[in-house]
């Protein structure tokens, strides 16, 4: 391992443990540099030692002050319109900046020399979540624990599990599947799946997602094992698949209660159940381009992998990607051959954790070894890089976030998934040409509007 990494590896983390099946709670020493060195959530607030990274400010709780926000159901205005690239990265200059590169990053430098760059902005780290996200957190850290060979968690919602985390399962619950969004979601997206010689297979979904215990009045004790999440999922687009509809519903023990799902053929007008509905099964819509499990990088049980902590490090990451998702770019625009046009997106340096996953033996998925990639501020998976069964680099993704005022946290916008081997890439999510982009913390959505009669009612 790089010396540098060593160095940078937290102390909460440090001997970069592999995955084991006992939870390591905060030690009292760690819980009390919440909010001190460390922001309410445990990150480190200073800056990096040649000040490329700043120090946290947190200054921001939902609206800035100079934004004209209408409320939500529009698309992401961005606070930050004077911020100008501070330098370019190239395939001609990126061994300059290697030691802050991913290889998913690399590997498209390689592959397209002439047109993919990363234009790099000053690091902003200025918004933070409610104080009730403090909290929570702060109870999280010296009582929360996995249980059930990592399938299960023991915890209160409504803040970060495990801000000092001592496994690789921890790392990915808290990134994966306890991080703080917004407790409901809905729009209308549009996927494209461009090919190696640019032509675009299109596909839109209206989409609803309900996380209940995130609403601040909600919080939960998950040893009562309630349902943690519910999704349903519309197809527009492609004709062909036009009105199926997928939908489901989590619980917060994988091992005790699986994710429940259901499929409506408009063909047949019937429900059926989807067993074992994840991993890696093709997400509907996308050409086979992502797995189901990848859907903002990694989603659901992570039982078929061993995961470890390699450390920390200070790389270019998406960050505060506004401008990406602006009615002002049109898709003809965006969409060019082998990648996302460059010109209209954002990386800044930011401290993340690094997070690996090994096929255990005796599992099968399209994916040998997966890298995850997550933000210190927001726990928020950022990147991530898929391996094929022969240790051959396959897929790299990019999620590119943004804080919503309405929401008081970061909310997940385009996803950028690329195929080195192929050529191809699908931009997931998109909302630019949509008349409204991602409608937030209603508060309408209810667990009546999921499930298998809400696709039956949904479907007729």
């Amino acid at each position: 391992m790089h010396q540098k990494l060593h160095q940078l590896c937290l102390a909460a983390a440090a001997s970069c443990l592999l995955v084991g099946q006992v939870s390591a709670k905060g030690t009292a020493e760690e819980v009390a540099r919440l909010g001190k060195d460390l922001t309410c959530v445990g990150a480190e607030r200073a800056g990096n030692a040649d000040g490329s990274i700043p120090a946290w400010s947190g200054k921001w709780l939902g609206k800035p002050p100079q934004v004209d926000f209408k409320g939500t159901g529009g698309h992401p205005i961005d606070p930050y319109p004077e911020d100008k690239p501070l330098f370019e990265i190239t395939a001609a200059n990126m061994d300059k900046y290697a030691n802050r590169l991913s290889d998913g990053q690399k590997a498209l430098f390689k592959k397209y020399p002439q047109t993919f760059k990363m234009q790099v902005y000053q690091s902003r780290r200025d918004f933070r979540f409610p104080d009730s996200v403090c909290e929570v957190t702060k109870e999280n850290a010296a009582k929360a624990e996995l249980i059930d060979d990592g399938e299960g968690i023991l915890a209160t919602t409504g803040g970060i599990a495990f801000p000092f985390p001592k496994t690789g399962l921890e790392l990915l619950w808290t990134s994966s599947v306890f991080t703080f969004r917004p407790y409901t979601e809905e729009l209308i997206s549009d996927n494209a799946y461009v090919l190696a010689d640019g032509k675009i297979n299109w596909g839109r979904v209206k989409s609803r997602n309900l996380a209940s215990h995130l609403d601040p009045k909600k919080h939960q004790n998950t040893a009562d094992n309630n349902q943690s999440s519910f999704y349903l999922n519309e197809t527009l687009l492609p004709e062909r698949d036009k009105g199926e509809i997928n939908t489901g519903m989590e619980w917060w023990n994988f091992k005790t209660k699986p994710r429940q799902s259901w499929r409506y053929d408009p063909g047949t007008r019937r429900v059926r159940q989807s067993p074992g509905y994840g991993f890696d099964m093709s997400f509907p819509g996308t050409g086979g381009s992502i797995t189901v499990d990848e859907v903002r990088l990694f989603n659901g049980t992570g039982e078929r992998y061993s995961w470890k902590i390699v450390g920390k490090r200070e790389m270019y990451i998406p960050y505060n990607t506004y401008r990406l998702h602006s009615p002002n770019v049109k898709y003809a625009d965006l969409l060019t051959p082998g990648h996302a046009n460059p010109n209209h997106q954002r990386f800044e340096l930011h401290r993340v954790w690094v997070l690996e996953g090994t096929l255990k033996e005796g599992f099968r998925h399209l994916y040998g070894k997966r890298v995850m990639y997550i933000d210190e501020d927001s726990w928020l998976m950022m990147m991530a890089e898929n391996y094929d069964a022969r240790g051959g680099l396959w897929r790299t993704s990019m999620m590119n976030y943004f804080y919503a005022y309405e929401a008081n946290t970061w909310q997940a916008g385009v996803g950028l998934y690329h195929d080195l081997q192929a050529g191809t890439y699908l931009a997931f999510n998109l909302v630019n040409e949509q008349r409204g982009g991602y409608t937030l913390n209603t508060g309408k959505l209810t667990d009546k509007d999921f499930g298998a009669e809400a696709a039956r009612r949904a479907g007729l």
